[in-house]
């Protein structure tokens, strides 16, 4: 009897023992069940090209205001706005009476200034033919040659009166000094036109060729030297071509150069002024619009992350490792100023071939977290 209830416990005994097993095993099942699945990538050495933007208002190559260099009230415009004109073009006319009756005063008085030499002329022959004959005394004859002298002096100054009068009478048709584009027209016939007047007749602005003009940081000079192992002027020189990105978004099918960096930083801006220069054959880009200056970086063999990848903390930047044993850790690294808006250029903290998370960073996934690796390509 004893040895049947020995038997009976020893069973009891045993099934308790593979009951508990089973159920640590079903919690470490569960616990690999529990680990979340967290996208990961691979990071290795490519090239990329970086682009950096700049906001940029657009100007003609010349912009130049058209103002009257007489007062007179405009009595015809020939063109209209957004016209292109011609270098000589006629833009406006002004009235003209005026000037073409100061014209004909000063023909009239040029006329009576010739007279008066001419006599004066006949009086100083003859006065020296006396003269000559000891018949007047040399004093008598200095005189008429004053008087000869003083109407020539005379006529000179009518005849310049007269040039001033023809140039202001031909400053009445007011023409353009360089092709280009009319731009707007505030005054029209009937009002008046002067050269003190604080808005211009018009402006013609020379498209054939466009500037558009940015900005730079100090740092980003300073980068562009290279620290000052290269002038500015090499440093413009080596600039790979620049893009426009317009104001619907597009990109302006011309590429640009940049042509001039300011040498002087504005003390209220910290930021040199930035030339770039486009060919504008179709007349697309007009002055006084803006757009979006885009700049290539071209980097070999580097390591590009996704910037949601990254977290940043008291000015330092984090990703998260994936270790052999699918752990996180968190581990701080460098990246380049420059970006896409997308990614990073890592210079330091990171090697080939390790696998950092890209997704659910600075929400989620915590430094230390067991989790299950989903690879993910970059594109993805």
């Amino acid at each position: 009897m004893k040895v049947k209830q020995l038997s009976i416990a020893t069973v009891a005994l045993a099934m308790a023992l593979t009951g508990c097993g089973d159920k640590n095993k079903g919690a470490g099942a569960d616990m690999a069940q529990q680990a979340p699945e967290i996208a990961v990538m691979s990071v290795a050495p490519a090239n990329t090209e970086l682009e950096t933007t700049f906001p940029a208002t657009i100007k003609g190559k010349t912009d130049i205001d058209i103002r009257p260099q007489v007062t007179g009230f405009i009595t015809k415009v020939h063109v209209d706005e957004g016209q292109q004109v011609k270098k000589g073009q006629v833009l406006f006319t002004l009235d003209q009476v005026q000037f073409q009756a100061a014209v004909e005063q000063a023909k009239a008085a040029v006329a009576v200034a010739r007279t008066a030499v001419s006599t004066a002329q006949i009086t100083a022959d003859n006065k020296k033919a006396l003269l000559d004959k000891n018949i007047i005394s040399d004093y008598e004859y200095q005189i008429a040659v004053n008087s000869l002298n003083q109407a020539k002096a005379q006529l000179a100054q009518a005849e310049a009166a007269e040039v001033t009068a023809r140039k202001n009478l031909a400053y009445t048709t007011v023409t353009a000094p360089s092709d280009g584009v009319v731009g707007s027209i505030p005054n029209r016939e009937g009002s008046l036109a002067s050269p003190s007047s604080a808005q211009p007749l018009t402006t013609v602005s020379d498209n054939s060729q466009v500037y558009a003009y940015f900005s730079l940081t100090e740092r980003d000079i300073l980068r562009m030297v290279n620290g000052g192992e290269r002038t500015l002027n090499n440093a413009i020189a080596a600039m790979p071509e620049v893009q426009l990105r317009l104001a619907d978004g597009s990109i302006y099918s011309q590429p640009g150069r940049v042509a001039t960096v300011s040498g002087v930083l504005d003390a209220s801006t910290g930021a040199s002024n930035v030339r770039a220069l486009f060919a504008n054959p179709s007349g697309l880009l007009r002055s006084g619009s803006t757009g979006t200056i885009i700049i290539p970086h071209v980097e070999d063999s580097v390591i590009i992350i996704p910037q949601k990848a990254t977290q940043e903390l008291q000015d330092l930047r984090y990703v998260f490792v994936v270790n052999d044993s699918n752990m996180t850790v968190q581990t701080p690294i460098k990246v380049l100023d420059l970006s896409d808006g997308k990614n990073f250029v890592v210079t330091e903290g990171l090697k080939p071939g390790d696998r950092i998370v890209t997704e659910g960073v600075g929400t989620i996934v915590r430094n230390g977290m067991v989790i299950k690796p989903v690879t993910t390509t970059p594109a993805q």
